[in-house]
């Protein structure tokens, strides 16, 4: 399905209030949101869980690592691609983003543990296994963050299933550096 890319002044009435709200907040409209905002409730929930997971508490690495993971998990390339470029511009490791757009996780134990738990989120649908969830919290992760990490999932999730229903929203020029064909690439 072809999504239009709307913009504050292309976009429904009923959408341009949020987008606005977008735009105020990144500088732009980012691709994925105008291509949300033909449907005013649909651009209203992803905006409110955008700035849900954005109020968390989490380790700003940690919350990335856990998009990226969930994009991996569900084919996002969209998703794949922001959380990329946001986790270069937090400093991690080029081998380290290589290993996670291939679906393997980070090296350090906390970052590895977030990983698991995210692809686990996506891949069971939230059937997480105990054993994850303990190794989560082995690492210092309270009950608080493991339900921050899981709002990001959900946000993650949202996202990549729009990418998905839209055939591959079409990348940000900032994005496309960072492009992802899929796992293994």
């Amino acid at each position: 399905m072809e999504l239009t890319i709307h913009t504050t002044h292309t976009a429904p009435a009923e959408s341009r209030a949020v987008l606005e709200g977008v735009e105020a907040d990144f500088g732009f409209v980012p691709n994925l949101a105008g291509a949300a905002a033909a449907s005013p409730a649909l651009l209203a929930g992803f905006d409110g869980l955008r700035r849900a997971a954005a109020a968390t508490k989490l380790d700003p690495v940690d919350r990335e690592v856990a998009g990226l993971a969930t994009g991996v998990a569900v084919g996002n390339r969209y998703g794949v691609a922001f959380h990329t470029f946001r986790l270069a511009n937090l400093g991690v490791d080029e081998d380290d983003l290589a290993a996670m757009r291939a679906g393997r996780p980070p090296s350090g134990e906390a970052r590895a543990a977030v990983y698991a738990f995210a692809q686990a989120v996506a891949d069971t649908r939230g059937r997480v296994e105990p054993a994850v969830v303990d190794r989560l919290a082995a690492t210092g992760a309270s009950e608080a963050v493991v339900l921050d990490l899981f709002t990001e999932c959900a946000f993650a999730t949202v996202v990549g299933l729009l990418d998905n229903l839209a055939g591959g929203v079409t990348l940000d020029p900032f994005l496309e550096p960072r492009a992802w064909a899929g796992p293994g690439h």
